[in-house]
């Protein structure tokens, strides 16, 4: 029995910890990258969603295909807040976990994605 609690409580550390980073609503999401200047918002969309779907206002465009390729620029963003987004919320929680097992402790990913986002009536941009 104590095995098998030791195990158990192992286990449920160890998925505790495997999710660092805070998902957050549309509209917590919104009042946070409003609150803060000193922030990196990414968009991990494909360029063609950032264009025709919209996009959320200062973010930059880092396509979850190519993202890994842009570890060495994004260093440099070790202690800062990083928001990341994409459509339905799948693709920037991934983003997200990679950067939290990077060693980035302040990453945010916007629940329900771009879609979400939009049925909230915030705001999004059109175009590049």
């Amino acid at each position: 029995m104590k095995k098998l609690l030791s195990i158990y409580i192992t286990t449920l550390l160890i998925t505790i910890g495997a999710i660092a980073y805070q998902n957050l609503n549309p509209k917590e999401f919104y009042k946070e990258i409003n609150s803060d200047k000193d922030i990196l918002l990414i968009d991990v969309r494909t360029p063609m969603e950032y264009q025709k779907d919209g996009h959320i206002k200062g973010s930059k465009l880092i396509p979850i295909q190519v993202f890994t390729k842009f570890m060495p620029e994004l260093e440099k963003f070790k202690e800062k807040k990083i928001y990341v987004y994409c459509r339905s919320g799948s693709r920037s929680s991934m983003v997200s976990r990679f950067l939290d097992k990077m060693g980035f402790k302040k990453v945010y990913n916007l629940k329900g994605g771009i879609i979400q986002w939009k049925n909230n009536n915030l705001p999004v941009e059109y175009g590049k």
